[in-house]
């Protein structure tokens, strides 16, 4: 049934696609659709505004007009449907060798063999594969008691001493913010936070806009795992050089 009553609008011009709003949307009804935010189905949206204060551009506004009755049961079949159709990285079925654990050493003999004598001074300092946040398992050994780095997509193509200035000694989890589900970050996350005993946290993002959730991401899961771990904010800028860090 339609009615007039409050609900979010949300501005295309001015929203750049960051996801705040996503994470602090509850009833999930905001999604990055096309690298915007928009109200998936007006029976989500309860009208009440949490998402304000989370959109950096000002994007959104809660206005009154015509529209689908708040409906709590959709939201509650709404949000097990999400939960339903999330990657169970435990049972992956498919197979793929990029899901596959592996731990190793690039300063093996064998890998020193084989590196061009070029590129010597810039050896790799991965320890461990995959390194895409939806394909590393909580349980991943790695982890375990693990200093966590968590770039941004961009940063090491940004940030040409990536390996040896953040990489170093330290477990990897690389994602983006806009491109992938804000709140699936979340979960994974939180799950990382409860049983891996993350030692500390280093943030490593770009300066424009919609990185700026990362940060959120990773404080949204401590909270969720009940967990207060030390983090550094590292932010790069588009030339390559570091321009800001901070502790969070």
């Amino acid at each position: 049934m339609k009615l007039n009553r409050k609900i979010i609008e949300i501005d295309e011009d001015l929203c750049n696609g960051c996801g705040q709003c996503v994470i602090a949307c509850a009833e999930g009804a905001i999604e990055i659709i096309d690298g915007k935010a928009k109200v998936i189905s007006d029976n989500l949206c309860d009208g009440l505004g949490a998402c304000l204060g989370e959109c950096p551009e000002g994007a959104l506004e809660i206005i009154e007009r015509e529209a689908e009755d708040f409906d709590e049961a959709a939201v509650e079949n709404h949000l097990a449907e999400r939960d339903k159709n999330k990657i169970d990285e435990k049972t992956m079925p498919c197979g793929c060798p990029s899901t596959q654990l592996k731990s190793f050493n690039s300063s093996s003999p064998c890998q020193a063999a084989n590196s061009p004598s070029a590129i010597e001074s810039s050896k790799s300092e991965l320890r461990h594969w995959p390194v895409q946040i939806k394909l590393v398992p909580p349980t991943a050994p790695f982890l375990k008691g693990a200093d966590l780095l968590v770039p941004a997509d961009c940063v090491p193509i940004a940030f040409p001493a990536f390996h040896s200035t953040f990489l170093k000694g330290k477990a990897v989890m690389m994602g983006c913010p806009k491109f992938d589900n804000p709140q699936e970050y979340i979960d994974k996350f939180a799950e990382v936070f409860r049983v891996a005993d993350i030692n500390k946290v280093t943030c490593v993002i770009m300066e424009v806009p919609c990185c700026s959730g990362l940060p959120v991401i990773l404080q949204k899961g401590m909270e969720a795992a009940g967990k207060k771990v030390p983090m550094e904010v590292v932010v790069i800028s588009s030339q390559g050089e570091i321009i800001e860090k901070r502790n969070v």
